[in-house]
C-alpha cells in the first residue's frame, strides 16, 4: 500500500487509472488495485495480485484499506482479457461483489468499480456492473502525479518484477562466498564481526560514508568492503546511526550503498541493508520501494523489528515527515561515536 502523494483531483476514471503507475512505482498489470477517495483526492492505494482465490481472500485488503482510514473506494482490476472475456466478466463482477461486502463491513463504500484491459494511453475501462459506462486510459506518463514523481526523483517502472529486481540479489553464488562466520572452510573471505565492537563503531560509519560518496562517482566497493560494511550492519549503534543518513544531504548516496548491498550480500546479511534502503525510501516519499525493501527484509527474518515497525507505518499510512524524526536518534549516536555525519538536508512536498 502507499498513500503518499500530492492532492490531485479526479474526476473522471481515465485519469485516475492513469495516475496509479506514478503512485505505485510500476505499471499494474493481472491486479486489483484499491484507491480511496475524499472529495475527489487520491488518498491510500492498495494492489493485490488478481489470483484465482482472490474473492475468497478479500478480508484481507477490506482491512488494510480500514486501517489506512478510507471511508469511500474506488476498485481497478487490471486485467488484458476483461474487455473480451464474458466469463471473466463474470468473475470480475463477482470479485466486485465480494469486495464490496468485505468494505462494508468496514463501514466503506465501494463507490465504483472498473475493469481496463491495460494501463497505458489508450488502454480500454469499463465498469463492471453493468452501467454502460466505458472510456479510454489517459496517459499515464503526462499525469500531474508523473511529472511530482519525476521532481521528487522517483523512478517509474514497466513491471513490478522490474522494481522487485532493484533489491534482489544479483549474482547468489559470489554473494554466498563474501561473508561467512571464522572457520568456515568454503568461504573465500572470512570475517569475524564479533571483534571490539566498540571500538569499530565509529570507523565503520566513517567507512560506509566515504564507500557511499565513492558510489554516486561510479566506484563500486571491493569484496573486501562489501564484507566490512556487512560486519558493520551488525552493530546496533553503527547501524541505528546510519538511518540518520536517510534525511542528510547525502541521502542519494546512502540509498545507493543500501540497494547494492541488498543486491550484492547473501542472506542474512543483506537484511540491514534493505530496512535501510526501506526507510530511505520512506523518508523521501517513494512508498513502492519502501515497500518491496521490506518485504524481502521480512521474507528473511520474519522477527526484523525495525522492519515490522515500518511495515505497520506504511500500511497505516503515516506520512514521511513523521518517519523523518526516527532520524534524530541516529544524529544522538554519531555525536557519541564522535562521527560528523551530512547535514541535514531540506525536504520539499511529501508524495
Amino acid at each position: 500500500m502507499t498513500s503518499h502523494h500530492p492532492t490531485f483531483r479526479f474526476t473522471q476514471p481515465g485519469a485516475l487509472i492513469a495516475a496509479l503507475p506514478a503512485v505505485l512505482g510500476f505499471v499494474p498489470e493481472k491486479s486489483l488495485v484499491l484507491v480511496s477517495l475524499e472529495q475527489s483526492r487520491m488518498g491510500a492505494v492498495m494492489r493485490a495480485d488478481l489470483a484465482a482465490d482472490l474473492a475468497d481472500n478479500i478480508d484481507r485488503l477490506a482491512e488494510v484499506a480500514a486501517t489506512s482510514g478510507a471511508d469511500t473506494v474506488v476498485a481497478v482490476i487490471v486485467d488484458d482479457a476483461g474487455a473480451l472475456c464474458p466469463m471473466c466478466n463474470d468473475d470480475h463482477r463477482r470479485l466486485g461483489d465480494a469486495l464490496a461486502n468485505a468494505l462494508e463491513g468496514h463501514g466503506i463504500e465501494l463507490y465504483a468499480a472498473h475493469v481496463v484491459d491495460r494501463v497505458e494511453a489508450g488502454g480500454s475501462w469499463h465498469c463492471i456492473d453493468g452501467c454502460g459506462a466505458t472510456g479510454q486510459v489517459e496517459d499515464p506518463t503526462a499525469s500531474p502525479l508523473a511529472a511530482a514523481a519525476v521532481l521528487d526523483g522517483r523512478r517509474l517502472y514497466a513491471r513490478r518484477a522490474d522494481l522487485h529486481a532493484v533489491v534482489a540479489i544479483t549474482d547468489p553464488a559470489h554473494a554466498a562466498t563474501l561473508v561467512q562466520p571464522i572457520g568456515s572452510q568454503a568461504a573465500a573471505r572470512q570475517v569475524d564481526c564479533t571483534v571490539d565492537p566498540d571500538a569499530r563503531g565509529r570507523r565503520d560509519v566513517e567507512t560506509t560514508i566515504a564507500v557511499a560518496t565513492r558510489i554516486l562517482d561510479g566506484v563500486p566497493p571491493t569484496d573486501a568492503e562489501l564484507a566490512e560494511l556487512a560486519c558493520g550492519l551488525t552493530d546496533v549503534a553503527v547501524r541505528d546511526t546510519l538511518y540518520a543518513l536517510a534525511v542528510g544531504a547525502e541521502s542519494a548516496a546512502a540509498e545507493a550503498l543500501w540497494a547494492r548491498l541488498a543486491r550484492s550480500l547473501p542472506d542474512p546479511w543483506r537484511v540491514e541493508a534493505l530496512v535501510l534502503l526501506a526507510f530511505s525510501a520512506y523518508a523521501r516519499g517513494d512508498g513502492p520501494l519502501a515497500g518491496i525493501s521490506l518485504e524481502a527484509a521480512l521474507r528473511s527474518d520474519p522477527d526484523h523489528r525495525m522492519a515490522g515497525m515500518l511495515d505497520t507505518a506504511l500500511q497505516s499510512g503515516m506520512r514521511p515527515e513523521q518517519i523523518r524524526e526516527l532520524a534524530g536518534t541516529g544524529y544522538r549516536l554519531a555525536r557519541r561515536l564522535g562521527v560528523q555525519l551530512p547535514p541535514r538536508r531540506a525536504f520539499g512536498r511529501a508524495v
